[in-house]
C-alpha cells in the first residue's frame, strides 16, 4: 500500500536526515569500510534531500520535517554514545535496516503514489537505495 505524499515526504526526508548525521558519526568512529560507506550517504542523501525539498508542492513543504522525530533521534544518539570499537556493531545493522525501510517506502510510492512528479523521482531514486542496502548488507556481513 502506497504512503500518502505527505506521510512519503516526511519519511523520506528524515530517512535523508538521519543517514546524513549517522554518517557523519561513522567518518569519526567508523573504521575504513564504515568511512567509505558514509562517504557515499553524505553524498547521495543530500543529493537526494536537495531534490526532494525542490519538488515538493508548495501547499506540502510543511510536511518537510525541520529536524528529526524522537525515534531517529534515539537511534542517532545511541550511536553518538557507542565506543569507537562497539561502533561498526551498531552502525552497520542500522544501516541494514534503515535501508530495507527506505526501499521499501520508495518502492511503495513509485507503484502507487498520488503526486505523479514524487512518484517518478521515487522510482529513479530506488535503484540507489537498493545498491546501498546491498553495500550496507556487506559490510554488516563482514562484522560477523
Amino acid at each position: 500500500i502506497a504512503p500518502k505524499t505527505k506521510d512519503f515526504i516526511k519519511e523520506a526526508a528524515t530517512s535523508a536526515m538521519l543517514e546524513i548525521e549517522a554518517a557523519k558519526l561513522a567518518q569519526q568512529k567508523g573504521d575504513a569500510d564504515e568511512k567509505k560507506f558514509a562517504e557515499q550517504m553524505i553524498t547521495d542523501h543530500t543529493k537526494t534531500s536537495t531534490e526532494l525539498k525542490a519538488m515538493v508542492p508548495a501547499e506540502m513543504k510543511s510536511a518537510i520535517p525541520a529536524s528529526l522525530d524522537d525515534t531517529s533521534q534515539k537511534k542517532l544518539d545511541k550511536l553518538r554514545d557507542a565506543k569507537a570499537e562497539d561502533f561498526p556493531g551498531e552502525y552497520d545493522p542500522m544501516q541494514v535496516s534503515a535501508h530495507k525501510d527506505a526501499v521499501s517506502l520508495f518502492e511503495r510510492y513509485a507503484k502507487g503514489g498520488e503526486n505523479d512528479k514524487l512518484k517518478d523521482w521515487a522510482g529513479k531514486t530506488l535503484p540507489a537505495l537498493q545498491h546501498h542496502l546491498a553495500m550496507a548488507q556487506d559490510m554488516n556481513s563482514t562484522r560477523k
